[in-house]
């Protein structure tokens, strides 16, 4: 796969930060609204439900925008941001605990329009924050009738399915990327290669001997164990799968 440096803002069309967009504002929203001093006299319920769901959609930007670098780092963010939903989802439970109120069960009609509302592919423009803006609010209307409502319990339940859809999707870029991992390995297997690949381009241009069993150029490597610990000596870069060595 190699290690490739480049700038990326690919998360922008992916529904799990669009929609990760959403619970922030609507838990922005809620607890301007709803999260009081009489439930929160120190604000922290209120800090902490924030800052969950901005550290979700934080997480899920920066995590996709390693992707060319670290698939690792990558995978690592991703479950940072299931993490941050499955703390905001428990915020809003225990919020509708105390209320004492209904938590919708499947089957319920809200429940289920709110799963299985289907969102828009992006069309964008070379404005991207301003076409991705216009994109997220237009979204965002689809569940406005819950997210926007007046009764607390209605909004809380409905962010909770929200927070349920986006944690499906961050599995499924997490089983997708376990994927890519498998067959190309991540950030520190590539940069041996490349390490390994540029010490090879050296050799050959350098004039470095051939390998006595394979044919290939040679590297200079070092003994690291032993009586000749020190001792440099020329091993085939084709190591390990071939140990051809030769002295210097």
């Amino acid at each position: 796969m190699g290690v490739e440096i480049k700038f990326s803002q690919s998360y922008f069309w992916l529904d799990s930060w669009i929609m990760s967009n959403i619970i922030q504002l609507g838990t922005v929203s809620f607890c301007d609204r709803f999260v009081d001093y009489k439930i929160d006299p120190c604000r922290r319920l209120y800090d902490q439900m924030v800052l969950a769901a901005r550290c979700c959609t934080a997480n899920i930007a920066e995590g996709t925008s390693r992707y060319s670098t670290s698939i690792e780092t990558e995978m690592r963010l991703l479950d940072v941001a299931r993490a941050s939903l499955d703390e905001l989802q428990g915020d809003f439970f225990h919020y509708l605990l105390r209320c004492k109120a209904d938590i919708w069960a499947i089957g319920n009609p809200n429940r289920e329009a709110i799963w299985t509302m289907r969102m828009d592919k992006p069309q964008y423009s070379n404005s991207l924050f301003h076409d991705a803006a216009e994109h997220i609010l237009k979204q965002k209307s689809k569940f406005a009738p819950w997210i926007e409502s007046d009764a607390p319990t209605v909004v809380a339940n409905a962010l909770m399915v929200l927070c349920a859809r986006v944690n499906r999707m961050l599995e499924s870029q997490l089983q997708s990327q376990l994927k890519l991992f498998r067959q190309h390995g991540g950030f520190t297997e590539n940069m041996t290669s490349e390490r390994i690949d540029a010490k090879r381009m050296q050799a050959k241009e350098s004039g470095a001997p051939a390998c006595p069993k394979c044919g290939k150029p040679m590297i200079k490597r070092m003994q690291k164990k032993g009586q000749g610990q020190g001792r440099e000596f020329w091993g085939c870069s084709e190591y390990p799968n071939c140990n051809g060595i030769k002295n210097i």
